[in-house]
């Protein structure tokens, strides 16, 4: 078994060991080839609770052997299968997405450069057929690489970390053969003897028949996958270099784009951007997306959690969740001083506006999402005191500056506000009268007059010229 390790001179790797074959056979070969090319070696353990004492023996035996070779261990443990059902997600998603907090948080703790996986050939190889048979476009077929992971932290944020594989271009026999020669210690997952998933039905019944009729088939499916992943990164540049996708509020749009193949990745990419994980993502979906931009506008498409929608010159697509805020809970309004609701809208006294703009143009307009802002001056004292900032509800109705009362919906439609957007703009609300559609326009109940005394203003993005 022969790993490519120079470049990776002079870094700091943790690898992630399972205790099994393929992770153990990993940490032996970078520990013995450590000196040699500068490398400093950690590593971190995950146990997700799933098999009862065997997952604690096996984080029992990586411990051990992490303490007789001297490398350095982060460990966690938490009840996988528990916590994914308390939150609706599936078990191996749940525990996938926990496996990276846990490398994340290993790699910050241990000072590491990266994050090793133990991931081979056949592993790419079963990845490329599962993807392909599962009706997956080109993307799903380049297999496993080298790659960066995003992971949430605090305050809505995001950290991006490097994932190597140094034994990708080994072969399963290879590892084998290795741990033999080598007598690397390691236990044995079960769970991988069984037939029971279906990438362990891939290992163990379709690659062996298919290296049966034809030898050297994982070798030539990485080949293979290998090359799918340069057309990938070409179109990646044709994406960037054509401004094909944009950040948009409550989502991501994407340019009209007749060549199918460019628009597809595109697609790609901003769901990507939406939903890291897209492993349900099929060739049907990229189709139905390609043909949003023939539909009529306002014709949308729903799918994996997340609706497309045609608008325009452009498709937007949002998750789901992000589209109807009805349900989130009215916060009282004050009219006196400055109240700050979310990332939706900001209201301040007209004598501290300028000061709060500059603050806002400073920051990039990050509590905006936006670049396009729009100022709404009103009368304070107009504002009931049972008055709240809220969402969109069935029969809202307002009355337009200068006169002239209508259902909140129908109003919207005469503005041409996008669909996706009317649950997310933030209302002042007095019961079902809407006072303040914030980044739009004031009602006529609440505008300045030769009166006023209390002029206060709102900072909201410019739903109507987005």
């Amino acid at each position: 078994m022969k790993v490519e390790l120079d470049k990776y001179r002079g870094k700091k790797i943790c690898v992630a060991v399972s205790g099994g074959r393929d992770s153990m056979a990993l940490l032996h070969y970078m520990r013995v080839n450590a000196e040699a090319f500068g490398i400093t070696l950690c590593a971190v353990n995950c146990d997700h609770m799933l098999r009862g004492k065997a997952s604690e023996s096996d984080s029992r035996f990586v411990k051990d052997i992490c303490e007789k070779w001297k490398i350095p261990l982060d460990f966690y443990k938490t009840d996988c299968a528990a916590l994914s059902k308390k939150t609706g997600v599936g078990v191996e998603a749940y525990a996938r997405e926990w496996r990276r907090e846990c490398y994340f948080n290993a790699k910050i703790r241990l000072g590491a450069d990266a994050v090793a996986t133990a991931h081979h050939m056949n592993d790419n190889a079963e990845t490329v057929l599962f993807n392909l048979a599962r009706g997956s476009g080109l993307a799903g077929v380049t297999g496993i690489t080298d790659s960066k992971i995003t992971v949430p932290v605090e305050e809505g944020g995001k950290v991006v970390f490097d994932v190597i594989r140094p034994l990708i271009e080994c072969t399963r026999a290879e590892i084998d053969c290795y741990i033999a020669e080598n007598k690397v210690p390691f236990v044995e997952d079960e769970t991988n003897g069984g037939d029971d998933y279906t990438r362990n039905y891939i290992r163990h019944n379709v690659i062996p028949q298919l290296e049966k009729a034809v030898p050297s088939a994982v070798i030539a499916i990485y080949r293979f996958s290998r090359l799918a992943a340069e057309d990938e990164r070409f179109f990646d540049g044709l994406i960037t270099e054509k401004n094909l996708i944009a950040p948009a509020i409550c989502g991501i749009e994407i340019r009209f784009c007749k060549e199918k193949p460019l628009f597809t990745r595109a697609a790609i990419k901003a769901i990507k951007l939406l939903k890291e994980d897209i492993k349900d993502y099929t060739l049907g979906h990229a189709e139905r997306l390609y043909a949003l931009q023939f539909a009529q506008n306002g014709k949308k498409f729903e799918f994996l959690k997340l609706v497309a929608f045609a608008e325009g010159d452009k498709i937007v697509i949002c998750r789901a969740d992000m589209l109807d805020l009805s349900h989130a809970a009215p916060v009282p309004f004050n009219g006196f001083g400055n109240n700050y609701f979310g990332q939706y809208a900001e209201f301040c006294s007209a004598g501290g506006l300028e000061e709060r703009l500059n603050f806002l143009r400073d920051s990039c307009l990050d509590i905006l999402k936006t670049d396009k802002i729009k100022t709404l001056k009103f009368d304070g004292k107009k504002i009931p005191h049972n008055a709240v900032i809220r969402f969109m509800r069935t029969g809202d109705k307002f009355t337009k500056f200068g006169g002239g009362t209508k259902n909140l919906s129908d109003y919207f439609t005469d503005k041409k506000i996008p669909v996706r957007l009317r649950g997310v703009i933030p209302l002042v609300a007095a019961g079902s009268e809407i006072l303040i559609v914030c980044g739009v326009e004031i009602s006529d109940k609440v505008r300045l007059t030769d009166e006023t005394k209390a002029v206060r203003c709102v900072i909201c993005a410019d739903y109507s010229h987005l």
